[in-house]
C-alpha cells in the first residue's frame, strides 16, 4: 500500500483540562496523541500510526484497513430490548411503514 497513514480517520480535539489538543485514529482507537496547536497534535499522531504499523508487520500483525476503504451493504443488526422493539413496531404501525423505514427517518 502507498502511504496509508494518509488514509486514515483523524478526528482532533481541544482538552480544556489539559490546554492541549488530542489527536485520535478511528483506525487506532487506542492511540492518542497531542500537541500545542491541532496541527501539531495530527503530525505527531501520523507518526505515532506510522510506527505502529512498522511494528505491527515486524510482528506480523493484520494492519487495519482505512475505513473509507471498507465496502458497507447497508444492512444493520440491532439488538434491542423487548419494550422498545415494541415501541419502534407501533410507532411505525401509525404512519404506515417498517419499522426500518421509522428507524432511518427517525436518524436521519
Amino acid at each position: 500500500m502507498d502511504n496509508i497513514v494518509e488514509k486514515y480517520t483523524y478526528r482532533i480535539e481541544w482538552a480544556e483540562e489539559d490546554k492541549t489538543h488530542i489527536a485520535k485514529c478511528l483506525e487506532f482507537s487506542s492511540l492518542l496523541a497531542h500537541g500545542e496547536t491541532g496541527q501539531e497534535a495530527l503530525k505527531e499522531m501520523e507518526f505515532v500510526i506510522s510506527e505502529t504499523i512498522s511494528w505491527m508487520k515486524e510482528e506480523g500483525e493484520a494492519i487495519p484497513e482505512p475505513l473509507n476503504a471498507k465496502k458497507y451493504k447497508g444492512n444493520l443488526t440491532l439488538r434491542v430490548p423487548p419494550e422498545l422493539h415494541r415501541a419502534l413496531a407501533i410507532k411505525a404501525l401509525e404512519q404506515s411503514v417498517s419499522i426500518n423505514h421509522h428507524c432511518f427517518k427517525t436518524l436521519k
